[in-house]
C-alpha cells in the first residue's frame, strides 16, 4: 500500500473538508496554514469544494463551512445496513421491560421521521404517532437528543431553519433556553419531552451515535403524564441508557 497519496489534489480536497468538519468554520488563512498550502492554492481547493456542494462561504463573515452533503453521502452508506432490523429486538425488549410504547426515528433535515414503533400491549392508551410521520427536532425528545450531539454550527442551522412555534404551553421557543436544555441533555445522557410536542405525553429519548460518529437516529419511551412522574422518569431513564449501550455495542460489532 502506498504511504503517499498518488493524487495530490484529492489529498488537499479531503484535507480541507476534514478540517472544516472538525472546526465548524474557518477563514482562508486558517485553511492555508492547516494544510500547509499557499493562499492561492487553498483558495482554489475551497472553491472546488463549494462547486461540488461540500462547502459554502458564509456571506456575513466570509468564513468557509462544510455543508450537509457529506452527511448525505454517509447516510447512503449507512442506508445499506437495515438499522431497523438491527435495533428492533432491543426496542421490543425495552417495551417489555417498561410496559410503554417505544419509538425509533431517523433525522431528516430539521425533522425526525418515525421509522419504527413498538406499541405497548399492556395498557389501553395508544400513542397517535405513526411510522412515516414527522416531528420537529427542536421540540421533541428524540430531536433534542440528536441535536445535543451536534456541533455548534449545526445546532444554529437547525434552530434558524425551523419554524419555532409554541405547540403547547411547554414548548421551548427561546433560543437561550433551548441551548441550556441541550447542555442538560449532555450532562444526564438523555433528553426529555415534557409535553412540548403533544399535551399530556412525556417522553424519554436517547440518541444513537453510529460507528461513523453521527447521531442520525434516536429512540424514545413515551407515556401519558399520569404514568410519567419524576420518579418513573428516573427509573425509565436507567432502562433507556442501558439499552442504548447494548445497541451501540451491536452497531460496533
Amino acid at each position: 500500500m502506498e504511504h503517499k497519496n498518488p493524487i495530490q489534489v484529492a489529498g488537499r480536497l479531503f484535507g480541507a473538508l476534514e478540517f472544516l468538519a472538525e472546526t465548524g468554520s474557518a477563514g482562508l488563512m486558517e485553511v492555508s496554514a492547516a494544510l500547509d498550502l499557499n493562499k492561492t492554492t487553498a483558495h482554489r481547493v475551497l472553491n472546488s469544494l463549494i462547486y461540488m456542494g461540500y462547502a459554502r462561504q458564509n456571506a456575513v463573515n466570509g468564513r468557509y463551512e462544510s455543508t450537509f452533503k457529506v452527511v448525505d453521502v454517509a447516510n447512503r452508506i449507512m442506508g445499506m445496513v437495515d438499522i431497523v432490523q438491527i435495533v428492533r429486538p432491543y426496542l421490543r425488549k425495552l417495551m417489555e421491560a417498561t410496559g410503554e410504547t417505544v419509538h425509533f426515528v431517523e433525522r431528516d433535515g430539521i425533522d425526525a421521521v418515525y421509522i419504527d414503533k413498538v406499541e405497548s400491549l399492556s395498557n389501553g392508551i395508544q400513542m397517535v404517532s405513526r411510522i412515516g410521520s414527522r416531528i420537529p427536532l427542536y421540540c421533541s425528545g428524540v430531536g433534542k437528543a440528536m441535536v445535543a450531539e451536534m456541533d455548534e454550527w449545526e445546532i444554529e442551522e437547525i434552530w434558524n431553519n425551523s419554524e419555532i412555534i409554541r405547540l403547547t404551553p411547554y414548548t421551548i421557543t427561546d433560543h437561550d433556553d433551548f441551548k441550556a436544555e441541550l447542555e442538560e441533555i449532555r450532562e444526564r445522557g438523555y433528553a426529555l419531552d415534557n409535553e412540548e410536542n403533544e399535551t399530556g405525553v412525556r417522553c424519554i429519548a436517547c440518541s444513537l451515535k453510529e460507528p461513523m460518529g453521527s447521531a442520525r437516529h434516536a429512540f424514545s419511551i413515551s407515556a401519558p403524564v399520569s404514568r410519567m412522574d419524576n420518579d418513573r422518569i428516573r427509573e425509565l431513564a436507567d432502562s433507556a441508557l442501558k439499552v442504548r449501550e447494548e445497541i451501540a455495542e451491536k452497531l460496533r460489532s
